[in-house]
């Protein structure tokens, strides 16, 4: 009859699978911050980042909205803050930015899009203050920190 696996065999092969996985995930072309998967356990977020994408912040707000009820998450709330800060509600925008800070205080992409609103707000001290965080967490650079870097070097041109 057919073969029936060992736990060793299935070990292997999960193995083998999460090692294809992996290799599919850096063989792909850099990822934008915004489509950055910070934790395992956030909800899926694969269509509100593809809404983000294509600039439809409304459409992400309606979609990422009734996931509050359910999930209290550093992902969501920085999306959720993205799209509102794209659509021109800055008071939204930062208090769903400080909630996913409050979740994670290490939130690469939460630290940068803060730190963009500050921009825009022109706060810059608080935009440098963004970027000293993420220099603090990538030391050896990192997208997030060097979007808020070019954000701040070009609102200081102006």
């Amino acid at each position: 009859r057919g073969h029936r696996p060992t736990s060793e065999h299935s070990m292997s092969r999960y193995l083998l699978c999460a090692l294809f996985v992996i290799a599919a995930l850096y063989s792909s072309t850099p990822a934008r911050a915004v489509d950055t998967i910070i934790s395992k356990d956030a909800p899926d977020l694969t269509s509100v980042r593809a809404k983000v994408k294509a600039k439809d912040f409304a459409g992400a707000i309606a979609e990422l909205t009734p996931l509050l009820q359910t999930h209290q998450h550093a992902d969501v709330y920085n999306l959720l803050g993205f799209s509102y800060r794209k659509t021109g509600d800055m008071k939204q925008a930062a208090t769903f930015y400080t909630k996913a800070l409050d979740f994670d205080v290490n939130h690469k992409g939460a630290l940068e899009y803060q730190g963009e609103m500050f921009v825009e707000l022109g706060q810059l001290e608080r935009a440098k203050a963004n970027l000293r965080r993420l220099e603090a967490i990538c030391p050896q650079g990192c997208e997030e920190r060097e979007d808020l870097e070019a954000a701040i070097a070009a609102a200081m041109k102006k």
